[in-house]
């Protein structure tokens, strides 16, 4: 993830802000994301590694000693700590704040990291008997609420790529084509239309029923009648956008051109109603009801969008800090990002969309509809 200084001040300073709010003296840091957008730098979870905010005070990290030299390549800050593989690396984060004078310090904690086990909880608070650490509940995940210009720019660029790759799929899709042909082309796209190199390519399957979208990649032939789905999420600078299209092997039925187009309408409704203030339960409903009014699905227990913005390669594939449900109370904000998405009687549909002044943008800009493999228009 590439950013310049003034980003990355702008988010610090939030983060401070949030701190003093809290009567937090500092916040650790750990999560893949987490310490990719405040200190511009990922690495693994083999070893345990974090990174320390102070509410006044300069930051500081500590990670094994063979990825200093990676980090300090990338990152603003200029105290970054690395330990020998054979220390405990609790006990040298631990380390590090006492000398830092916070070992009586209330320390905000992200109870919701990946990155953060029992274990290693645990150790540090055998480390650190006399802080206080307070959850903060997933606040750096829900800081990465609204999107920057620069991060708006990211996912345009990955957006484009998506198309041009899904295009490019869909034009060569025929009888005998197999799922990993497509996945093949994918990878390769994505890298040739300059977005990141490794990192998953989506989800290539047959299309069956409603619940194919985490479906596997097989090698069998493809023969008329199935339907190749295509789920691509290409990244640029860790930037993630989401596209789903199907293409038809042979001709159209009557029957799932109808579905298609139905659940395209309902779909562009949802979009148009992701307005500033719009109640999320309330766009979950347009397509969560109008599905099932329309015999699309005899249930919805899925979401219908979820956050996208920088994805780390580990080690969830979605973000689900907001989302589309039911339930969900929370209210739109110009600059958020998400993946709008569908399914029914082995089709699907899906955006990466941007909430504007005036509704939904679309960031994918494919044509939206089912696709033939006799009739690939141009």
């Amino acid at each position: 993830m590439r950013l310049n200084q003034l980003e990355i001040e702008s988010r610090v300073e939030r983060l401070r802000a949030e701190l003093h709010a809290r009567k937090l003296d500092a916040v650790l840091l750990d999560e893949c994301e987490a310490t990719s957008y405040y200190f511009n730098f990922e690495s693994s979870l083999n070893s345990y590694r974090g990174g320390l905010i102070p509410a006044d005070g300069e930051p500081f990290f500590v990670l094994r000693s063979l990825d200093v030299a990676p980090m300090l390549e990338s990152t603003w800050i200029e105290d970054v700590v690395g330990y020998p593989d054979w220390a405990e690396p609790s006990f040298e984060v631990a380390k590090k704040i006492r000398e830092r004078g916070l070992d009586r310090a209330r320390i905000g904690i992200d109870l919701t990291s990946h990155a953060l086990t029992a274990q290693t909880f645990e150790a540090l608070k055998r480390e650190l008997p006399h802080v206080e650490f307070v959850d903060v509940d997933g606040l750096p995940m829900k800081s990465r609420k609204v999107k920057s210009p620069s991060e708006i720019e990211k996912l345009r660029k990955a957006s484009a790529i998506n198309d041009t790759a899904m295009r490019e799929i869909v034009e060569a899709t025929k009888l005998g084509f197999t799922e990993r042909e497509a996945a093949r082309l994918a990878a390769d796209a994505f890298v040739r239309l300059g977005g990141d190199p490794g990192g998953p390519y989506g989800v290539i399957t047959a299309g069956k029923g409603w619940d194919f979208l985490h479906g596997h990649l097989h090698d069998t032939p493809l023969q008329e009648g199935d339907v190749l789905h295509l789920e691509l999420i290409p990244r640029f600078h860790g930037y993630s956008s989401r596209m789903m299209r199907c293409v038809v092997l042979g001709d159209i039925s009557p029957e799932l051109d109808a579905l298609s187009r139905k659940m395209i309408e309902l779909q562009d409704k949802q979009i148009a109603a992701m307005t500033p203030g719009a109640l999320a339960k309330d766009v979950d409903h347009i397509m969560r009801q109008g599905s099932i009014d329309a015999g699309i699905r005899d249930n919805y227990t899925n979401i219908t969008g979820y956050t996208l913005g920088y994805y780390s390669d580990l080690p969830r594939g979605s973000d689900f800090t907001w989302v589309f449900l039911p339930t969900s109370e929370w209210l739109l904000e110009a600059g958020m990002v998400f993946h709008m998405y569908t399914s029914g009687q082995g089709i699907a549909v899906s955006e990466t969309v941007l909430v504007g002044p005036n509704g939904g943008e679309r960031l994918t800009k494919m044509e939206r509809r089912l696709f033939s493999s006799n009739k690939v228009e141009s």
